[in-house]
Formats: C-alpha cells, structure tokens, sequence
C-alpha cells in the first residue's frame, strides 16, 4: 500500500544504488551497518525465532542485491529495503504456519485503552469520563534533565515493554525520525494503524516516566 507522500530516494541514495550496482562492498557495508539492527527488530515481529529472524534479514539482503537493478527511486532507498524485509519476513512466517496471522498482531495491539480507565472519573461522579489523575507537567522540569542520558535510558527501557508493532513504530518515528508516510510504507500498515499504535507507545512511555520524572521534579520542589 504505497503512499504517494513517502519521500522518493535522494541523490544520497541514487548514488548509494549506482554503487550497489557496480558491486561496491564498503557501499553495501555501510548500509549493512545502518540498517541491520532495524531490520532484525522488524524481522522479529514476524517470526517465532531471533535466528528464524537473522535467516530473514540475510535472505532480505540477498534480494536487495537481487533487486537492485530495479529500483526506480519512487521511495527512499531504506524504505524500498525495509519493504524487501517486511514482505520476506512475511512469507517466512507465513510458511512457520503461525498459530496468529501477523495482521492480527497489529489489529490485537490498536484495540484497548489508550490510557488505563481509573485515570479518568467514572460514571456517577461529576465530571464522568474527565481526568481523575491527569498527566503531570513536566513544564518545570529543566531541559538537561528531560535530555540527560539517564532519562533517555528510561525511555529506551520503556520503549523495551511495548507491544512489539508499537515499539517498533515509535522507533521509527521518535527515534530515528522517520515520517508517517514511510513507515506505513515500510512496515505495509495503514496511516490509522500507524497513528494509534504511535498513540498507545507514546502514552504508555509517557506513564513509565512520570514517576522518575515527577519524583525529581518533587524534590526540586
């Protein structure tokens, strides 16, 4: 399901395929290097097995060298790469025979709460459906500290909980800065799938820091 606003491949990248093309090893290296531990995460989610999961990402690079020739330059060059790994990892889990369809997987991890129901009042009180126990502001929470390597570790270790689509498009997107449009084109989701699960991520990484967060903010206080 390509997206017509995913960003097309850059002269980065069109010189990245020129040299793929001429059987450049360090220009195949270095796009090994970039991309391997995504790949390996994205493989994960649909295969039972790390090991299942490394076949996949090797299988996935060896059709890109395949395929090179075709790219067109219509996506990005890692975006055209990722979806190489999503539909190779697809088939391989496909012939596992999965007891779970992985379109189930996304489908299970968008359904639910957002947010857990007892932080909002209930039925009967005043203010129903209202936050009983609202976000904390972290306003006053000075910038180094909200960028500090420690906080930064607390989200990664937040981030390692999730859901595994969930974790994976928060990485894509608040990690490695991805767009909207390529990461439904990478992972093959739809733009309302990609919104919810970044939702769900975002809300549940937000809780895990509150306490480390507003514990600090408390003793400033």
């Amino acid at each position: 399901m390509s997206d017509p606003r995913a960003p097309s491949a850059s002269e980065a990248d069109l010189a990245l395929v020129r040299a793929l093309r001429a059987g450049d090893e360090t220009a195949f290296m270095m796009l090994v290097e970039r991309y391997q531990p995504s790949m390996l995460r994205i493989a994960r989610m649909y295969v039972s097995t790390r090991a299942v999961a490394e076949e996949v990402v090797q299988d996935a690079w060896v059709g890109v060298l395949k395929g090179i020739d075709g790219f067109e330059g219509r996506s990005s060059l890692r975006t055209w790469i990722l979806r190489i790994l999503v539909n190779t990892a697809k088939t391989r889990g496909q012939r596992e025979s999965r007891s779970v369809p992985f379109s189930s997987v996304w489908a299970a991890e968008t359904d639910g709460p957002s947010v857990e129901p007892d932080r909002f009042r209930p039925v009967g009180q005043e203010w129903a459906g209202h936050w009983a126990d609202a976000p904390a502001s972290w306003d006053a929470v000075p910038e180094d500290r909200l960028l500090s390597s420690e906080t930064l570790a607390r989200v990664g270790e937040a981030i390692s909980t999730l859901p595994p689509s969930q974790a994976e498009v928060i990485r894509l997107r608040d990690v490695l800065g991805w767009t909207s449009a390529e990461v439904c084109n990478a992972l093959d989701i739809s733009e309302t799938n990609q919104r919810v699960l970044l939702h769900r991520a975002r809300a549940k990484v937000r809780r895990a820091l509150e306490g480390y967060l507003g514990a600090d903010e408390g003793e400033g206080a």
